[in-house]
């Protein structure tokens, strides 16, 4: 009877077939890895890939970031044993800019998510930005990383709604503008400020949000105010992340520097 038990805990600590990404690789040994995966149904946890960077390890083409993969893993440790992985396909690996933005993704992730803390939802619409990173399709880059941003917060918490005063929770005044601040949430300011938004236009972007499909509405929510919504969702991710910059960020400006 115990013996049965003990077997049936073992299987319930094994899961199979997991949809998820690579965020971040360690080493662990000269020939293992821990990694930080993001998957679908489990959150972010640590897994270690052991074995992974011997030349004949079938896993070391595959455990790359950005890529879609299922995985398999099992352990009730901190750092849980990667047991298999298989690359599902549907893009290369993006390059320069494109390369950097996800990156970008991933440290937000990395800083913003708890570990075993399960966000489907927020999976799907990381693996949609992903697709975007990865697409030939730059001119909706920028207007898919502030979709991401807005849609993060959302999910863990730390946006307030976008069509109401925050401390007072009075409607907005569709004409009048104001600016998301660490701490503030939306306070009004001044019309010539550029990092802030109409009442109207936070409206539209908080019914975005709430849209069946939020990915794809936020999207065309966010394409007319990128240039204003950028510097604001900075401040505020920054300040969340507890850092001054990004290193993903200052490796983008260092490069454009050159």
């Amino acid at each position: 009877m115990m013996k049965r038990g003990c077997a049936a805990l073992a299987t319930s600590k094994r899961i199979s077939d997991e949809p998820a990404f690579v965020l971040h690789r360690y080493d662990w040994s000269e020939s293992s890895l821990i990694l930080d995966v993001f998957t679908r149904n489990h959150g972010r946890v640590a897994l270690v890939a052991k074995g992974v960077k011997r030349p004949s390890s079938s896993f070391r083409p595959i455990l790359l970031p950005l890529q879609p993969l299922h995985v398999a893993f099992g352990g009730d440790a901190e750092i849980r044993t990667l047991k298999g992985a298989e690359w599902m396909g549907g893009h290369v690996m993006p390059t320069g800019d494109a390369l950097m933005s996800g990156y970008y993704l991933n440290e937000l992730l990395l800083h913003l998510l708890a570990r075993d803390d399960p966000h489907p939802r927020l999976f799907d619409i990381y693996t949609h930005v992903v697709q975007v990173v990865a697409s030939e399709h730059g001119e909706v880059l920028q207007a898919a990383l502030r979709t991401f941003e807005l849609l993060l917060l959302r999910e863990i918490g730390l946006l307030p709604l976008l069509d109401a005063q925050t401390l007072t929770l009075a409607q907005l005044d569709t004409d009048t503008h104001y600016s998301l601040v660490p701490e503030g949430g939306l306070r009004q300011t001044s019309v010539g400020d550029r990092a802030s938004l109409s009442g109207g236009q936070w409206a539209e972007l908080q019914q975005s949000l709430g849209d069946d499909a939020p990915f794809t509405a936020t999207l065309r929510a966010c394409s007319a105010v990128m240039a204003e919504l950028k510097p604001q969702l900075r401040t505020l991710l920054n300040y969340h992340c507890g850092v001054g910059t990004l290193r993903t960020r200052q490796m983008m400006i260092d490069l454009q520097s050159l």
